[in-house]
Protein backbone atom coordinates (compact mmCIF):
# COMPACT_ATOMS: atom_id res chain seq x y z
CA UNK A 1 0.00 0.00 0.00
CA UNK A 2 1.28 3.42 -1.15
CA UNK A 3 1.71 6.45 1.21
CA UNK A 4 -1.44 7.82 -0.98
CA UNK A 5 -3.53 5.22 -0.59
CA UNK A 6 -3.28 4.93 3.21
CA UNK A 7 -3.80 8.68 3.74
CA UNK A 8 -7.02 8.21 1.40
CA UNK A 9 -8.15 5.11 3.68
CA UNK A 10 -7.35 7.32 6.82
CA UNK A 11 -9.57 9.83 5.50
CA UNK A 12 -12.12 7.25 4.99
CA UNK A 13 -11.78 5.98 8.42
CA UNK A 14 -12.36 10.05 9.36
CA UNK A 15 -15.32 10.35 7.52
CA UNK A 16 -16.69 7.29 9.38
CA UNK A 17 -15.76 8.68 12.66
CA UNK A 18 -17.63 11.19 11.58
CA UNK A 19 -20.51 9.90 10.71
CA UNK A 20 -20.96 8.14 13.83
CA UNK A 21 -20.11 11.46 15.80
CA UNK A 22 -23.32 12.63 13.72
CA UNK A 23 -25.17 9.28 14.63
CA UNK A 24 -24.58 10.34 18.59
CA UNK A 25 -26.13 13.73 18.39
CA UNK A 26 -28.92 12.74 16.17
CA UNK A 27 -29.67 10.15 18.99
CA UNK A 28 -29.10 12.99 21.63
CA UNK A 29 -31.27 15.78 19.82
CA UNK A 30 -33.65 13.62 17.78
CA UNK A 31 -34.42 11.25 20.56
CA UNK A 32 -34.09 13.50 23.61
CA UNK A 33 -31.67 10.93 25.10
CA UNK A 34 -28.63 12.96 26.85
CA UNK A 35 -25.57 10.78 27.09
CA UNK A 36 -24.26 9.73 30.39
CA UNK A 37 -20.96 9.96 31.75
CA UNK A 38 -19.53 6.46 30.15
CA UNK A 39 -21.61 7.43 27.08
CA UNK A 40 -19.82 10.96 27.01
CA UNK A 41 -16.25 9.26 27.62
CA UNK A 42 -16.88 6.73 24.65
CA UNK A 43 -17.71 9.63 22.03
CA UNK A 44 -14.64 11.29 23.30
CA UNK A 45 -12.54 8.40 23.26
CA UNK A 46 -13.97 8.05 19.47
CA UNK A 47 -12.71 11.68 18.90
CA UNK A 48 -9.36 10.93 20.20
CA UNK A 49 -9.25 7.70 17.70
CA UNK A 50 -9.21 10.40 14.86
CA UNK A 51 -5.63 11.59 16.30
CA UNK A 52 -3.81 8.83 13.99
CA UNK A 53 -5.68 9.43 10.62
CA UNK A 54 -5.44 13.47 11.22
CA UNK A 55 -1.54 12.79 12.15
CA UNK A 56 -1.13 10.26 9.03
CA UNK A 57 -2.63 13.14 6.79
CA UNK A 58 -0.71 16.16 7.99
CA UNK A 59 2.48 14.18 8.79
CA UNK A 60 2.19 11.02 6.42
CA UNK A 61 1.64 7.60 7.57
CA UNK A 62 3.70 6.53 10.89
CA UNK A 63 3.58 3.79 12.72
CA UNK A 64 3.32 5.95 16.02
CA UNK A 65 0.08 7.60 14.20
CA UNK A 66 -1.55 4.43 14.59
CA UNK A 67 -0.44 3.04 17.76
CA UNK A 68 -1.76 6.34 19.27
CA UNK A 69 -5.42 5.34 17.80
CA UNK A 70 -4.92 1.87 18.72
CA UNK A 71 -4.11 2.78 22.36
CA UNK A 72 -7.53 5.15 22.17
CA UNK A 73 -8.99 2.23 20.37
CA UNK A 74 -8.25 -0.23 23.34
CA UNK A 75 -9.53 2.38 26.07
CA UNK A 76 -12.98 2.66 24.20
CA UNK A 77 -13.26 -1.12 24.31
CA UNK A 78 -12.55 -1.07 27.87
CA UNK A 79 -15.07 2.25 28.73
CA UNK A 80 -17.37 -0.20 26.45
CA UNK A 81 -16.91 -3.28 28.20
CA UNK A 82 -17.94 -1.31 31.21
CA UNK A 83 -21.10 0.00 30.04
CA UNK A 84 -21.86 -3.26 28.86
CA UNK A 85 -21.58 -5.19 32.14
CA UNK A 86 -23.67 -2.31 33.86
CA UNK A 87 -27.04 -3.70 32.32
CA UNK A 88 -26.03 -7.43 31.35
CA UNK A 89 -28.41 -8.75 33.96
CA UNK A 90 -31.67 -10.32 32.69
CA UNK A 91 -34.68 -7.93 32.82
CA UNK A 92 -32.43 -4.61 32.54
CA UNK A 93 -33.52 -2.24 30.06
CA UNK A 94 -30.17 -0.81 29.34
CA UNK A 95 -29.82 2.51 29.03
CA UNK A 96 -30.90 4.87 26.10
CA UNK A 97 -32.49 3.21 22.70
CA UNK A 98 -31.45 0.40 20.73
CA UNK A 99 -30.68 0.25 17.28
CA UNK A 100 -31.08 -3.30 15.92
CA UNK A 101 -31.66 -4.79 18.98
CA UNK A 102 -28.64 -3.69 20.24
CA UNK A 103 -28.09 -0.27 22.32
CA UNK A 104 -25.37 2.33 21.34
CA UNK A 105 -22.67 1.49 24.00
CA UNK A 106 -23.08 -2.04 22.60
CA UNK A 107 -22.25 -0.91 19.53
CA UNK A 108 -19.71 1.65 20.32
CA UNK A 109 -18.09 -1.87 21.87
CA UNK A 110 -18.11 -3.63 18.28
CA UNK A 111 -17.00 0.04 16.51
CA UNK A 112 -13.70 0.11 18.93
CA UNK A 113 -13.07 -3.65 18.26
CA UNK A 114 -13.68 -2.77 14.40
CA UNK A 115 -11.02 -0.57 14.76
CA UNK A 116 -8.28 -2.19 16.67
CA UNK A 117 -8.66 -5.04 14.08
CA UNK A 118 -8.20 -2.35 11.17
CA UNK A 119 -5.25 -0.27 12.74
CA UNK A 120 -3.61 -3.74 13.79
CA UNK A 121 -4.13 -4.85 9.63
CA UNK A 122 -3.08 -1.49 8.25
CA UNK A 123 0.28 -1.78 10.46
CA UNK A 124 0.92 -4.48 8.24
CA UNK A 125 1.63 -3.02 5.28
CA UNK A 126 5.14 -1.14 5.84
CA UNK A 127 5.61 0.40 2.26
CA UNK A 128 3.16 3.10 3.42
CA UNK A 129 5.98 3.85 5.98
CA UNK A 130 8.60 4.60 3.11
CA UNK A 131 10.29 8.11 2.76
CA UNK A 132 8.40 9.72 -0.26
CA UNK A 133 10.11 13.03 0.21
CA UNK A 134 10.54 12.70 -3.70
CA UNK A 135 7.57 14.03 -4.04
CA UNK A 136 6.12 15.28 -0.90
CA UNK A 137 2.38 16.61 -1.80
CA UNK A 138 -0.38 18.50 0.41
CA UNK A 139 -3.22 16.74 1.64
CA UNK A 140 -5.96 16.42 -0.71
CA UNK A 141 -9.68 18.57 -0.36
CA UNK A 142 -11.25 15.17 0.65
CA UNK A 143 -8.80 14.56 3.23
CA UNK A 144 -8.52 17.74 4.56
CA UNK A 145 -12.25 18.10 4.55
CA UNK A 146 -12.35 15.07 6.82
CA UNK A 147 -10.24 16.47 9.38
CA UNK A 148 -12.59 19.09 9.87
CA UNK A 149 -15.70 17.49 10.08
CA UNK A 150 -14.18 15.66 12.93
CA UNK A 151 -12.59 18.64 14.23
CA UNK A 152 -15.82 20.75 14.10
CA UNK A 153 -17.61 17.86 15.23
CA UNK A 154 -15.47 16.88 18.15
CA UNK A 155 -16.12 20.80 19.38
CA UNK A 156 -19.36 20.61 19.27
CA UNK A 157 -19.55 17.52 21.47
CA UNK A 158 -17.63 19.61 23.75
CA UNK A 159 -19.99 22.26 23.95
CA UNK A 160 -22.80 20.20 24.06
CA UNK A 161 -21.43 18.24 26.94
CA UNK A 162 -20.77 21.33 28.67
CA UNK A 163 -24.57 22.31 28.18
CA UNK A 164 -25.14 19.26 29.76
CA UNK A 165 -23.19 18.91 32.37
CA UNK A 166 -21.93 22.56 33.41
CA UNK A 167 -18.78 23.24 35.18
CA UNK A 168 -19.93 20.10 37.81
CA UNK A 169 -19.73 16.35 37.69
CA UNK A 170 -22.59 14.91 34.86
CA UNK A 171 -25.30 13.28 36.69
CA UNK A 172 -25.29 9.35 36.46
CA UNK A 173 -28.99 9.74 34.55
CA UNK A 174 -28.91 13.37 32.85
CA UNK A 175 -32.46 14.61 32.13
CA UNK A 176 -31.96 18.11 30.98
CA UNK A 177 -28.97 20.39 30.09
CA UNK A 178 -27.72 21.90 33.43
CA UNK A 179 -26.68 25.23 31.77
CA UNK A 180 -30.12 25.71 29.94
CA UNK A 181 -32.35 24.92 32.89
CA UNK A 182 -33.98 27.82 34.91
Amino acid sequence: MTSTRAITLNALSLYGLALLLTAAFAAQFALHELPCPLCLLQRILFATLAIGPILNIRFGPRPSHYAASLLAAVAGAVVSTRKVLLHIMPGDAGYGSALLGYHYYTWALLGFIAAIVLLAGLLLFDRQFEDDTTHPTAPSGFAQGAVWLVIGLTVLNVASTLLECGFAACADNPTVYELLKH
